[in-house]
């Protein structure tokens, strides 16, 4: 039996309740089978940990993590420590130090859930973000000068290099070739980045005669986020940067039904590293240890965990367990408008998985 290794890592707020929730319905799934099996480590990495150590994680942290077959991260923010220290000091450098370059964000609207828009059936918005994850605006890049004075300066530079543009424009080809549209969407701004953003439609360009057999269009991102409301229909897989696509993808999952619902793979298509698999709502402070939390996207997460492992058949089980779920309105929390509890969705989609 193949035994994976997985490194759990609920960061803070909300992360705390879901991670464990993933993990169990995890466990649930392996229970019912052998073929394989998982090794969870725990990390107590975040908020809670920097305030005793003035650090999110310790400095040989990746090391810590690099033997794993995977991670499932939850969230990182804390109302009492400044974003970019949460951000910076725990997600991007697992993101960065383990060159996870391609986050994917699938998002589709599930049986049983509304979304906002009232002309759109569920086969129209059926969607996979791609975003460019090590680069870009979050590069890091920047600095300021002469703080608390009257002439103070900061700067944050956007840095793209030709090699990560061409990785991640030709890993959002080959995504767009196995879907059935075989539809691209590239997201630019270029009529106003006349250099970065520019080489970046340069690149796509070059990539796409690679794959002759994909249909692609090019969508300046303010035209897109109307596309993505007025058409979406037209839209299938998308490409953006790392600051667009992380707003695009809020407004997929919003326009699907709720932050609640939506994954992120952390992917390195090479597989030198782990990847890591996150639902991408926040820490959300405000519901924290009230059994509120919505483990759907966690659960969606563990979903493209287990794709990224291979392990397909069981990933479809457990996505079919995650939708019966949904499709049931008894079992909506309440960012679906309803009133059930993280504990009530885990336990419905574990007795799924042992039924099945």
């Amino acid at each position: 039996m193949k035994t994976y290794k997985i490194a759990c890592i609920p960061g803070d707020g909300i992360g705390k309740e879901v991670v464990p929730a993933g993990q169990t319905v995890l466990e649930t799934l392996a229970a019912g089978q052998s073929e394989f099996g998982f090794e969870f480590s725990s990390f107590d990495w975040g908020g809670d940990y920097y305030r005793k150590h003035g650090v999110m994680m310790p400095a040989d942290g990746l090391d810590a993590l690099r033997g794993m077959d995977a991670i499932l991260f939850g969230s990182a923010g804390d109302p009492d420590i400044p974003d970019h220290i949460t951000l910076w000091g725990l997600r991007l450098k697992i993101c960065q130090g383990f060159d996870q370059y391609a986050n994917v964000r699938p998002t589709r609207i599930l049986p049983g859930i509304d979304g906002p828009l009232k002309r759109c059936a569920p086969k129209d918005l059926d969607w996979v973000i791609v975003r460019e994850n090590t680069e870009g605006e979050y590069s890091g890049v920047g600095g300021r000068v002469h703080q608390g004075h009257p002439i103070e300066a900061a700067t944050d530079l956007s840095m793209m290099t030709r090699a990560g543009v061409e990785r991640i424009m030709r890993f959002a080809f080959k995504l767009a070739q196995s879907r059935p549209r075989k539809l691209l969407t590239v997201v630019t701004k270029s009529n106003a980045q006349r250099h970065a953003m520019v080489m970046w439609d340069e690149i796509a360009l070059q990539i796409s005669k690679e794959f002759p057999d994909v249909t692609w269009d090019k969508e300046l991102v303010d035209a897109c986020t109307a596309r993505m409301v007025g058409r979406p229909a037209s839209l299938d897989t998308v490409v953006a940067t790392n600051l667009h696509a992380d707003i695009l993808s809020d407004l997929a999952a919003a326009l699907a039904g709720s932050l609640g619902i939506a994954p992120t793979g952390n992917i390195n298509p090479e597989r030198q590293y782990p990847s890591m698999f996150e639902p991408i709502h926040g820490s959300a402070f405000d519901i924290m240890g009230k059994g509120l939390a919505n483990p759907v996207g966690t659960f969606w997460s563990c979903v493209m965990l287990l794709e990224h492992l291979g392990q397909t058949d069981a990933a479809r089980r457990l996505m079919d367990a995650v939708t019966a779920a949904t499709a049931n309105p008894a079992l909506h929390t309440r960012d679906l408008g309803g009133t059930a509890t993280t504990a009530e969705v885990v336990s419905a989609v574990c007795s799924s998985l042992r039924k099945a």
